[in-house]
């Protein structure tokens, strides 16, 4: 966005004198992103575009509110005082959308008797949940139930964002979403084969401390990034991070080609058997839970309150039998 040595200052208008268009609330989302990030490709990164696309669409904003918002140079990226006055009002335009694309898909679904479930892959094949979707298909035949698989990056997202009323997530949960714990189970190690830990079958996190983690991508909250890296770890060792993962499989394939080391939930046994991939047991890891989760501000919802009773339900009847 560099103009040489330009100043900040007004962009030309159309050359028939009419003016630019209003700036999308798309465009004003990815310019609140860039100004989190202050650097084009991590901030395209984390829209899942490519950088040039990016840089259009801010050329784009800049263009039809006819002002310079960002200074680009070969080191920095910097906002411009425009870009600074702007910012709190690009920031309220879109939360403002975002909390309109909320109400209105919550007061679709009380319209229309449907709910949208959020999870983790394999979390949909845990016991639990199993019993609970399969006592709300019972008690509510005629309830249109949507399924929305979700990954690191989005899965505490959806939840705020109003895409999914609840999910079946792997807690530590950010402060705003409210967890019920549904199950708890020890974590393991997952090794790449040709690891020569694999010889053991129990292994301490003392042992694992040469080993690279997989980078958690940032949109993922510290908790529950910290959480599943066992960071910090017991003896206070810094922990080696590698590539970037954004989901299970994604873990899975860095551990298989060599790349790094996995903490996972014991059932990952089961559900993610794969060639050139070795489990053992991590024996001073603390356990970890599978929970249904929610919004806490839509914790009164008639699809968020129905789901909710029943997990309380399927919990006590499994706990009593």
């Amino acid at each position: 966005m560099t103009r040489g040595g330009e100043g900040e200052g007004a962009l030309p208008s159309l050359p028939d004198g009419r003016s630019q268009p209003d700036p999308s609330v798309h465009q004003l989302r990815l310019f609140v992103v860039l100004a989190e990030e202050l650097h084009f490709g991590r901030a395209a990164a984390r829209l899942y575009m490519t950088q040039p696309a990016f840089s259009q669409q801010i050329r784009g904003l800049e263009r039809r509110l006819g002002l310079q918002l960002v200074e680009r140079t070969s080191r920095v990226v910097e906002l411009t005082p425009s870009g600074q006055a702007l910012l709190l009002h690009a920031r309220a335009v879109a939360e403002a959308m975002d909390g309109l694309r909320q109400a209105a898909e919550a007061r679709s679904r009380e319209i229309t008797g449907r709910v949208v479930i959020g999870a983790l892959t394999a979390e949909l094949a845990m016991p639990q949940t199993r019993a609970i979707l399969d006592e709300l298909h019972t008690r509510h035949p005629q309830l249109a139930v949507e399924m929305r698989s979700l990954n690191f990056v989005n899965q505490y997202e959806a939840l705020v964002s109003g895409e999914v009323d609840v999910a079946f997530l792997r807690p530590p949960a950010p402060r705003g979403i409210r967890v019920q714990h549904l199950a708890e189970e020890p974590r393991v190690v997952c090794l790449p084969a040709t690891d020569p830990l694999t010889d053991q079958e129990r292994l301490t996190l003392a042992q694992l401390a040469a080993h690279t983690m997989p980078t958690m991508p940032p949109e993922s909250p510290g908790v529950w990034r910290d959480f599943w890296a066992v960071n910090p770890r017991p003896d206070g060792a810094p922990i080696r991070f590698g590539p970037l993962a954004v989901d299970v499989e994604g873990v899975l394939s860095l551990i298989a080609h060599g790349q790094t080391i996995g903490i996972l939930p014991a059932s990952a046994r089961d559900f993610y058997p794969r060639p050139g991939i070795r489990y053992r047991d991590l024996v001073d890891a603390p356990p970890c839970t599978m929970a249904l989760t929610w919004f806490a501000k839509n914790h009164n919802r008639p699809g968020v309150t129905l789901i909710r009773n029943i997990a309380r339900s399927v919990l006590r009847r499994r706990q009593s039998g």
